[in-house]
């Protein structure tokens, strides 16, 4: 769990995903698509019920907790951009 941490804290993971002139998006970008991306890009299995965010619905830059173990988390930032 340490090693995942000094992995995933402090990392960027952009998500790029359809969005209106405002920057609002077409849905919402959940923990289970950032589970998806943590994986493809740092290789890191992440349950996605161990992730701590509210759904992103517009562009930004967000954070997300993981919890990786008892009293061992992570800090992510997720940042959303429009196609």
């Amino acid at each position: 769990a340490n090693d995942a941490k000094s992995k995933l804290d402090g990392q960027t993971i952009v998500i790029k995903t359809k969005a209106g002139q405002s920057g609002k998006l077409f849905g919402s970008i959940t923990s289970k698509e950032l589970s998806t991306e943590i994986k493809n890009k740092l290789g890191i299995d992440i349950d996605k019920r161990k992730i701590v965010m509210s759904d992103i619905k517009s562009c930004g830059t967000y954070t997300a907790e993981i919890k990786l173990y008892t009293g061992i988390q992570a800090k992510v930032n997720v940042q959303v951009d429009a196609i």
